[in-house]
């Protein structure tokens, strides 16, 4: 059965790092992505762009790419956006077997046990952390920054393909091939600086945010609905 790897955060907006995770995740380990946009993410600043248009932003960045898609299930429903909660709902929609990992960053997966009900997450899903050039997540380096998540990770992890095989519980770590210089906050801080940030990002997403006036695009204010 096919893994399906749901690729939660903020996307605010997306940028072609982003992207090149979930293909990276596709490629690698042939697997169905979804990003899972948050409308209320727990773990970081308020956002800056409405949910309905964060969504909107990756439909058009996804837009052709066979296996990448996205689930809305966090902007139905009022709150916090806790993963935990995310994952309980997909297990019970998916049904026992189907293999299901949540893909999370290694500074999202250092700060895992801050998390609402963190450890329930690994009887719902595999956890995927990529690793980018140059940051390790080998148990030495968690262990060094996190080791209450160490312990919790260190006789779940597997080789990133074998997550398929079982529907929960593993930890697996994928590498990415290159460094990636691009970030939700320096688009925006270049967007509202006049800079150069069209060629981090999707053109159609790009489009986007100058006919919505995004993040200070023209020196406008962000649209809201």
């Amino acid at each position: 059965m096919k893994l399906l790897a749901c690729y939660g955060g903020s996307f605010d907006p997306v940028h072609l790092g982003h992207l090149a995770v979930a293909r990276a995740v596709r490629d690698g380990l042939g697997a169905e992505v979804a990003f899972v946009p948050a409308a209320d993410p727990p773990h970081k600043e308020a956002t800056h762009a409405p949910a309905a248009l964060r969504a909107e932003m990756l439909e058009l960045a996804v837009a052709g790419e066979p296996g990448l898609g996205i689930d809305r299930r966090e902007l139905e429903r009022d709150g916090p956006s806790y993963t935990v909660d995310t994952l309980r709902l997909l297990r019970a929609r998916q049904g026992p077997h189907r293999p299901i990992a949540w893909v999370m960053g290694g500074d999202s997966l250092l700060q895992l046990d801050t998390w609402r009900e963190w450890r329930e997450l690994f009887s719902h899903a595999h956890v995927l952390a990529v690793a980018r050039p140059g940051s390790p997540l080998d148990d030495d380096a968690i262990a060094g920054r996190a080791p209450a998540v160490q312990r919790q990770l260190g006789f779940r992890r597997r080789p990133a393909a074998a997550l398929a095989q079982s529907p929960a519980g593993g930890f697996a770590v994928l590498e990415l091939p290159r460094l990636r210089p691009e970030s939700s906050t320096e688009v925006r801080r270049l967007v509202a600086a006049r800079g150069a940030w069209e060629p981090m990002l999707p053109p159609a997403v790009a489009g986007f945010i100058r006919d919505r006036r995004l993040y200070g695009y023209g020196g406008g204010a962000a649209a809201s609905l």
